[in-house]
């Protein structure tokens, strides 16, 4: 098996994982790693050979991109305290406690190669803690803390990892420089951001095509990264505020079909990257093996000590920082999403999984120092975050399931629902206000009148049949039945249609691309 062939097997896991998962109650990028861990044990398959400065500029932008996406930037304003404390403090006590053990029990390991241990593995992974909490309905305010979390603190992560490397390759630490690039890091990284967010804005008001749209959309990422990158930038807070900028300030209310084939666009491509990353963490056993070769128990022996050192810090800190976050709300009068329980926090605690980001930075360390001599300790340091990243994602997002289940941890689905009727009363309020304004302005005749305000009403009715009362919630009911048997017909009447169109394709003299024409008029027809 050649590389491609292997890269299409991947490919094919990460499609088939998604159901696989949702039938067994797993995570999906659980299984890619399981799937990339088998690979990895057969001699045929090859060893992949990414080269690892790539690694992070291919993966992480897309990735990154598609979970901000779901969120928005007034969601972290509001959440700002809790995940500075899980996304920069966190990261900043784990990185220290990780490389004060190292250096302990890893003979020979220096101080500067040791916190690039501790803050290449300190960042749990974003995707997947967001793909855990969303297939196990665990409350709104438990993901939104680990969305804001996972994608901010590789950013943290990262600029302190490339501090510990410099220092390591040219032998020289400067805490003031050291803080002074963290600064000009972040400074560099937003002002891209924001330019090329406000760039891609306008330009994808003037492509107007949704094709376009949505193939600039694909691009921005990956130009927001590499950007920064060149200017000595995070490339990640770079895509961060790019992709916040365009979710607060791209979004046409009326643009429906780009919306609609982005959102089937963007899924399919948050599918395929994060199966290739999991799979990428999997398949690194290959390289896991060789370093251990002769020296298992003295390796794994580290590794399990700082798997519990990584573990038992993140718990150490969720309790008292849990507690001082309750404690500011109280006296707060602004909504906050904060851990309501132990229960909720012991949840937080056993979602720190790591992953894609901590693979391609352990793998970008470099093989040699300024000097020319070998990176001190590469093969051990790569060995032990191989073994924190397995233990976290597998056993973690294994168990997790059965911890949400054992804790009864559920989603406040009534607070849900009450949200939703006052978006639905929203909606058919506005759309009561915009019919007031027509007929001030044209004569509609009265039986037209009367119907459209029933449907200003019926669209409010569709999104939450809470908002009206028992009479029209079961009038509402009944239409919905009838309108479901009359699309259940409808929609074989144009599959018929459909394979007519389809087996004129095949006839002598037909135009292929007349017939594709005609074909998308009843394909956009079938979804009305």
């Amino acid at each position: 098996m050649d590389q491609l062939a292997l890269l299409f097997v991947v490919l094919l896991g990460a499609v088939i994982s998604v159901p696989v998962g949702d039938r067994f109650g797993l995570p999906a990028p659980v299984l890619m790693t399981l799937l990339g861990i088998a690979l990895a044990l057969p001699g045929f398959v090859p060893n992949v050979s990414i080269p690892p400065e790539l690694i992070l500029p291919a993966l992480l932008p897309p990735l990154l991109y598609a979970a901000v996406r779901r969120t928005s930037w007034r969601q972290f304003a509001a959440n700002k305290r809790p995940i500075f404390l899980l996304a920069v403090a966190l990261v900043f006590v784990t990185t220290l406690c990780v490389a004060v053990v190292a250096h302990t029990i890893v003979p020979g390991l220096s101080v500067a190669a040791a916190v690039a241990l501790g803050a290449l593995i300190a960042p749990p992974d974003p995707v997947a803690a967001t793909a855990v909490a969303g297939q196990l309905g665990l409350p709104r305010r438990l993901v939104s803390i680990l969305e804001g979390e996972g994608l901010f603190n590789d950013v943290t992560a990262i600029v302190l990892y490339h501090v510990a490397i410099a220092a390591a390759v040219s032998g020289e630490f400067s805490v003031w420089r050291a803080g002074l690039d963290l600064v000009l890091s972040a400074v560099v990284a937003v002002a891209v951001g924001v330019v090329l967010g406000w760039g891609a804005n306008k330009l994808l008001s003037l492509l107007g095509d949704a094709t376009l749209q949505i193939g600039l959309t694909l691009l921005v990422p990956f130009a927001s990264y590499v950007l920064a990158e060149e200017l000595h930038g995070s490339g990640v807070l770079s895509v961060l505020v790019t992709a916040l900028f365009l979710a607060e300030y791209a979004v046409d209310a009326d643009d429906v079909v780009s919306r609609l084939a982005g959102h089937t666009v963007w899924d399919v491509v948050d599918t395929l990257v994060t199966g290739v990353a999991f799979g990428l963490v999997g398949l690194e056993l290959h390289n896991a093996v060789h370093t251990a070769a002769g020296r298992w128990r003295e390796l794994l022996g580290w590794a399990a000590v700082v798997v519990a050192v990584v573990v038992l810090v993140r718990l150490l800190w969720l309790l008292p920082a849990t507690w001082l976050t309750k404690r500011l709300h109280a006296l707060r009068d602004y909504d906050e999403d904060i851990p309501l329980s132990w229960r909720e926090t012991v949840v937080m605690w056993w979602s720190g999984m790591r992953g894609v980001a901590s693979v391609a930075l352990a793998l970008a360390i470099p093989l040699r120092t300024d000097s020319g001599a070998p990176f001190p300790d590469r093969d051990e340091i790569v060995f032990i975050a191989f073994g924190v990243i397995v233990a976290t994602l597998v056993l973690q997002g294994l168990t997790l399931p059965w911890l949400v289940r054992r804790l009864g941890v559920r989603a406040d689905t009534e607070r849900e629902e009450e949200f939703e009727t006052q978006l639905a009363a929203r909606a058919a309020k506005a759309a009561k206000r915009r019919l007031r304004e027509i007929e001030s302005v044209e004569e509609l005749p009265d039986d037209l009148s009367e119907q459209m305000n029933r449907r200003a009403f019926e669209i409010g009715l569709r999104i939450s049949p809470r908002i009206g009362d028992e009479e029209r919630r079961e009038a509402q009911e009944n239409r919905v039945r009838r309108l479901k048997r009359v699309r259940r017909i409808q929609g074989e009447m144009l599959s018929a249609a459909r394979h007519e169109v389809l087996a004129a394709r095949s006839e002598p003299g037909a135009d292929p691309e007349i017939v594709d024409r005609v074909l998308r008029h009843l394909d956009v027809r079938s979804l009305r």
